[in-house]
């Protein structure tokens, strides 16, 4: 048991993990205090992050991946039995110190109604806070009662949703990965398959999706995931990521974070979304040129089943 004491009692930390040996004992660490159990789910970690995360208290499962969603499905599943509350963090994240509410005060507060915790989620980059470009505020339901959440069954921008009401919190969780730059945009590569999934899927509906519910779910979230998929997806491919990094860095501010900020915004709005938009032109010309199920172009050009998700 990491906390044995009242003041973490019911509340039990998930993280996904995948050679986190960098950051695993710096996440452990900042909700240890806070929490009564932690619980990795490892997805076949060769560089010590196992051992690490076991050696500060914390149980480890093993489970192979398939995407996102269904290893943090797994997760929840796993965790069924011991009640109270979950709380879901990344492996390169941290419980901030800054915020100004415990875990334990927050769900103690919470009403009978209530049934998730959206939590402010602050994003560093090449070691700068990035405050603007429409990155802060940003909501994430991360807080949840156990066996009242799931998280939905998609490819990429999942999100968890509850059976109840969701309320704010003044709990901040601060994403400050560590890796190189050549690591990020390996990882964002494999974000766009991902994305690139989601959006061959809404136009040609192979797979289904869930949709974010009104009361179980961030509003932000759901404001979001309108505009992208009313507003950006409609918009023709180039065109809507050069406008969508103007929209980020120019009207909504973005250049105010300064070197990092460009380089972010750059990176994480124009080319990984054109990123993204290449590799659905990719597949949907390998299926018409080769008279193919969409499914299996994305098999051929991507590695991914998505019979599988």
């Amino acid at each position: 048991m990491i906390g044995n004491d009242k003041a973490t009692a019911g509340i039990h930390g998930l993280i996904l993990t995948l050679n986190e040996s960098v950051h695993i004992a710096r996440c452990i660490t900042s909700i240890k205090d806070q929490v009564e159990s932690i619980t990795v789910i490892d997805s076949g970690s060769t560089d010590g992050t196992v051992e690490m995360a076991e050696g500060l208290g914390a149980e480890v499962i093993h489970h192979p991946w398939v995407n996102y969603a269904s290893q943090l499905n797994f997760g929840i599943s796993a965790l069924a039995a011991k009640g109270g509350w979950l709380l879901r963090i990344d492996a390169d994240e941290v419980l901030d110190p800054a915020s100004p509410s415990q875990l334990a005060q927050v769900v103690s507060q919470a009403g009978s109604d209530c049934d998730g915790i959206l939590v402010q989620r602050r994003m560093y980059f090449l070691g700068r806070r990035m405050r603007h470009g429409a990155i802060e505020p940003s909501w994430q339901l991360r807080l949840w009662r156990n066996g009242r959440g799931r998280c939905e069954q998609r490819w990429m921008d999942e999100h968890v949703i509850v059976n109840g009401n969701v309320q704010k919190s003044e709990i901040i969780i601060s994403d400050m990965n560590l890796n190189s730059l050549t690591w990020w945009s390996t990882k964002h590569n494999q974000y766009a398959s991902r994305e690139a999934i989601d959006l061959l899927n809404a136009k040609f509906q192979f797979l289904k999706a869930d949709k974010l519910p009104v009361s179980g779910s961030s509003p932000q979230a759901r404001a979001r995931r309108f505009l992208k998929e009313k507003i950006y997806y409609r918009t023709p491919a180039g065109a809507r990521t050069i406008a969508y990094f103007m929209y980020r860095y120019l009207f909504r501010l973005g250049f105010l974070d300064g070197k990092p900020g460009f380089y972010f915004h750059f990176l994480q709005g124009l080319w990984y979304r054109g990123l993204v938009d290449a590799k659905v032109f990719e597949i949907e010309t390998l299926a018409e040129q080769n008279n193919t199920s969409i499914p299996s172009a994305i098999k051929d050009r991507t590695g991914f089943s998505v019979d599988d998700g």
